[in-house]
């Protein structure tokens, strides 16, 4: 008898989540419209649950066929380099991801929607 195990995308959501926002450069995560109407059904659908929501605003995770594809949005510091900040949430969260749940990332994209500037 084998058991099988479903981890479910709000999980590797929330795991997402906190490699991107970690990761040096990054100042926050940042939904923009459609993440913030998946954010919202998410809430609501893990509120329902009575599961507290997991901080996931700004990233999107789909699941097919077993393979795992992330979508990031985030503000970056101006003081950073935005490609080379993309490239490591990038790094970081396929790694986060795989290490925390077993599950092989396939794809992470990251969006950069804005880049703050530095305080005066």
């Amino acid at each position: 008898m084998s058991a099988e195990y479903v981890i479910a995308d709000p999980v590797v959501a929330g795991v997402a989540a906190r490699a991107a926002i970690t990761t040096p450069g990054v100042v926050r995560l940042e939904p923009g419209l459609r993440g913030l109407v998946t954010a919202w059904t998410r809430a609501a659908r893990q509120r329902w649950k009575g599961l507290d929501p997991a901080p996931a605003d700004g990233v999107r995770v789909r699941t097919t066929d077993g393979r795992v594809r992330v979508e990031i949005d985030l503000v970056t510091a101006a003081a950073d380099q935005a490609a080379a900040v993309g490239r490591a949430v990038q790094r970081a969260v396929g790694r986060s991801v795989t290490e925390q749940t077993g599950l092989v990332v396939d794809e992470v994209s990251v969006s950069i929607l804005d880049i703050e500037p530095a305080p005066r």
